[in-house]
């Protein structure tokens, strides 16, 4: 068995604020299943420590880091048999609230110290120096807050070998020349081929340049990176390494995302109960405020509220449609005041027809998923994204910006009637997205068309087991034999 420790600042259900909550969630529990022993390690965040307390955990050592005292805690990831560690610290066990922000816009202070001493921790558990009697084959490390680990563990002898995944290149660690000082690397790493990166330092580069092999959550990404419109100033080095970097698409949790079991919803249903699924359209109208319409096409979006997430392209064509009482719109999220509130204020010129819900609810979210007739991701970029895989589950058929991992996971109907599984548009632009908008609309007046959309998204495997092996013979295996 290959001893993998996977390392990550989140993972579901013990913490989570986005898309890397639900990889280190879900990717190490299917690369046990492909032959892995698997330890994830965790800050000890106060809710990470309250669940596992639920569940069941025990202090299994301490030791120092720098001369700072740290307890490890394991516990199991719930619902599954991967062990945890829990990287315990006043850093982390003593500060409530997010993991990383004091409030929506600022940051922790003192990020740079407390995910470095995250990093220094898991090099002593990696090279087992904690007196767990465990050596990790590969330590995984995943975006900028496990950066530094892969440069740590590039100065032991007799090292694991290293995995580096970038998940959203746009959050890259930076932090000024005082931070930096404070982390007691060495000035040496202050250098632009280091970890110097336009007069700061950025924990990614750690990863970025000191990984054995890159990974990123889609094959298209995994391009798209390296060129400089999608690279923030760190394409060159991506080019770089080019040939250590493998896009692999992330999976979902078939077992949590399952409309055939899915508690959350008013009526679960399958492919060969499709029908069903107008039942949760009913009840989400209801839950919503929205008319309860049968026949109107009910749009939704779930997400943060920024820039990426092609925010400014719904502000444009949505007016236009909800106007024309054509589509009724359900949006969840929360991100940018400005967006906020022209969303807001947008939803009290169209009561019953749209509803914005600020803020983010596992529940709702599954009832979005089911009771929506498609799904919008007008993303500017996107690694991977997993909204259109929990789209395609529930018989939601997606519509896309043509980047990343929606360009991997979403054809077109129009272009492909037999595999088509939802509509694409090629440009970041009003026009094009509401071209597609009307397609996917005319689509949906036809309903045996319809239902073969639907069917085709709900067919397909989307599950981490691919994933899992594709880590492990493409990535773990060669890193091991080489």
């Amino acid at each position: 068995m290959i001893k993998t420790l996977f390392v990550s600042s989140e993972a579901h259900p013990l913490i989570k604020t986005g898309g890397l909550g639900d990889v280190a969630g879900s990717l190490p529990r299917a690369l046990a299943r492909a032959n892995c022993d698997v330890r994830l390690v965790l800050p000890a965040y106060p809710d990470v420590l309250e669940k596992s307390r639920i569940t069941g955990m025990k202090a299994i050592s301490e030791f120092t880091v720098l001369g700072e005292p740290v307890t490890l805690w394991q516990t199991r990831l719930p619902g599954t048999r991967v062990l945890v560690w829990l990287v315990d610290h006043p850093y982390f066990s003593a500060r409530p609230g997010n993991p990383y922000c004091a409030s929506p816009n600022q940051d922790w202070p003192d990020n740079h110290l407390r995910f470095m001493l995250f990093c220094r921790a898991a090099c002593e558990l990696a090279m087992d120096r904690a007196g767990l009697n465990w050596r990790a084959d590969i330590v995984h490390a995943n975006d900028w807050q496990t950066g530094p680990l892969p440069l740590l563990l590039n100065e032991e002898k007799n090292r694991p070998g290293t995995v580096f995944t970038i998940h959203n290149l746009t959050y890259r660690g930076l932090f000024t020349w005082d931070a930096f000082d404070q982390l007691k690397l060495g000035n040496d790493y202050w250098h632009f081929e280091k970890l110097e990166f336009f007069d700061y330092a950025a924990f990614i580069k750690g990863g970025l340049v000191y990984a054995d092999y890159l990974t990123t959550v889609s094959p298209s990404y995994a391009l798209e990176m390296q060129q400089p419109e999608h690279g923030w100033g760190l394409d060159g080095l991506l080019r770089s390494r080019s040939d250590r970097l493998v896009g692999i698409l992330n999976g979902i949790n078939t077992d949590e995302w399952n409309p055939g079991t899915d508690q959350s919803l008013a009526q679960r249903y399958n492919r060969n109960t499709l029908k069903r699924k107008a039942v949760n359209k009913a009840a989400l109208q209801e839950a919503l405020g929205l008319k309860v319409e049968p026949h109107v096409p009910l749009l939704g979006f779930i997400g943060r509220l920024v820039e990426q997430k092609g925010i400014d392209l719904l502000l444009q064509v949505l007016p236009g449609l909800l106007k024309s009482g054509r589509i009724q719109f359900a949006l969840l999220g929360s991100g940018m005041s400005h967006y906020e509130a022209s969303l807001t204020e947008l939803a009290r010129s169209y009561p019953g027809r749209l509803s914005v819900t600020l803020g983010y609810s596992e529940e709702l979210s599954h009832q979005i998923e089911a009771g929506a007739d498609l799904f919008l991701m007008p993303s500017m970029f996107e690694p991977c994204g997993l909204n259109q895989l929990y789209s395609l589950r529930y018989g939601t058929p997606p519509v896309v910006h043509n980047v990343g991992g929606l360009k991997d996971t979403i054809i077109d109907a129009d272009a492909n009637e037999e595999e088509g599984n939802g509509f694409v548009f090629p440009d970041a632009t009003a026009a094009s997205f509401l071209s597609a908008l009307e397609r996917a609309l005319a689509a949906y007046t036809d309903g045996d068309r319809w239902r073969k959309i639907q069917l085709a998204g709900m067919k397909a495997d989307y599950s981490w087991d691919a994933s899992a092996e594709a880590y492990r013979d493409q990535v773990y295996r060669p890193l091991l034999e080489a």
